[in-house]
């Protein structure tokens, strides 16, 4: 047997053995997402993820610069878009974030911050399969995608004012809205008004 051979009858034996574990462990726990992922699923989820990005979508650098204008634009965008999974600091300690199998990340740690700036984008711009995070690209839109990269990068760093900003631009129900209305309004010795303020998506 030549070592070409050897070499494919080893990886073909590997993959085997790998899929026969996971499918031991869904057998065994059924196809629910309340169990934890183990150690080895999340090691081979992250491998694979890395080895989906094409190359030169990985090495691509952040054509934007990281001034306080991109990272304000990222700041509300990922509070509109992304906060509801992954929570306003990046954590992903949200009822939808725990909910996903896999979790969603904390994106905070350095699972995350080690990526590329390609590689993130390019996991906004197309999602994971076979995960909630779906593919956010349009066709025009790129610079949305770029400041996000800058915000994610700044996770770790984030100030409680960032937070508390982000906290008002999060989606809310419109009763929600009524009530940090009046709030306001109450604060500042008005009387409450039971209508929400008009909202602009980004």
């Amino acid at each position: 047997m030549s070592r070409w051979s050897l070499a494919l009858l080893v990886a073909v034996a590997s993959v085997l053995a790998v899929t026969a574990a996971g499918a031991a462990i869904m057998f065994r726990s059924g196809i629910g997402a309340r169990p934890e992922p183990s150690r080895l699923e999340a090691a081979l989820a992250r491998r694979v993820r890395s080895l989906a990005i094409p190359g030169a979508a990985r090495d691509r650098p952040n054509p934007l610069p990281a001034t306080p204008e991109t990272l304000a634009e990222g700041r509300a965008h990922f509070a509109d878009h992304c906060a509801s999974c992954h929570a306003n600091d990046g954590s992903g300690d949200t009822p939808l974030g725990r909910g996903l199998y896999p979790r969603a990340p904390d994106m905070r740690r350095p699972e995350t911050q080690r990526l590329g700036d390609g590689e993130i984008f390019w996991i906004i711009e197309n999602g994971v399969r076979l995960t909630g995070m779906p593919a956010w690209g349009e066709p025009g839109r790129e610079a949305g995608s770029w400041a996000l990269v800058h915000f994610i990068r700044h996770l770790p760093s984030l100030t409680p004012e960032e937070k508390l900003e982000m906290e008002r631009a999060n989606p809310r129900s419109l009763e929600a809205w009524r009530e940090m209305e009046d709030d306001e309004r109450f604060l500042r010795g008005e009387e409450p008004v039971r209508s929400p303020p008009e909202r602009h998506r980004h």
